[in-house]
């Protein structure tokens, strides 16, 4: 596997090392001890999949709030999605920054997400599907979120988005949702 760093503290993008010949390739999607040594998280305990019918859906951006709060590894197995980060961290030197890349089917990049990050999505075609890896349980009374359009963060969506849930078309602006974080953590 091949770890890319962006240009948030502690996040990545993950390429596949492939192995093969004519009759097609072999690589690995998780390796404990590849993940070890590049000093990322490797005890996951759920593998999730979700699957979008829209281009245009926007996902996001969610994170749940400690002692729930989960590292995430993001692959699109079918179709295309623009995968966001943002980073919520106290006292890191890229709070408040974003980071988005292209994950498909085709390119098999994966997204390492890391805790105190806030993670979404928007589809960029019918029909997309994506696989996590989580390291934590989902928890209701810590899901969160941030509002995808909040100027203070000013994520530049290749696609406008078309499909928003109410939960998502109103998490907090930025300011609210870290201070919620902030106020768990001490807690």
């Amino acid at each position: 596997m091949i770890f890319n760093p962006t240009p948030l503290d502690g996040a990545y993008t993950i390429d596949l090392e492939k192995r093969g010949d004519d009759r097609g390739f072999f690589a690995r999607f998780f390796c404990e001890t590849e993940f070890r040594e590049a000093g990322l998280e490797t005890d996951f305990v759920q593998v999730n999949n979700s699957l979008t019918a829209k281009a245009g859906t926007l996902r996001g951006l969610h994170y749940q709030l400690p002692p729930a709060a989960e590292v995430k590894v993001v692959r699109c197995i079918r179709g295309a999605l623009w995968d966001v980060i943002l980073d919520l961290r106290a006292g890191s030197p890229t709070f408040g920054k974003w980071f988005g890349a292209a994950l498909s089917a085709e390119n098999r990049t994966m997204m390492y997400v890391p805790r105190g990050f806030a993670h979404g999505f928007v589809t960029l075609t019918d029909d997309t599907e994506a696989l996590y890896l989580v390291s934590a349980f989902y928890a209701p009374d810590a899901e969160r979120g941030v509002r995808y359009n909040d100027p203070a963060h000013g994520i530049e969506w290749p696609i406008a988005p078309v499909e928003i849930s109410d939960k998502d078309r109103n998490w907090p602006d930025l300011d609210a949702a870290f201070h919620g974080f902030e106020t768990m953590r001490g807690a």
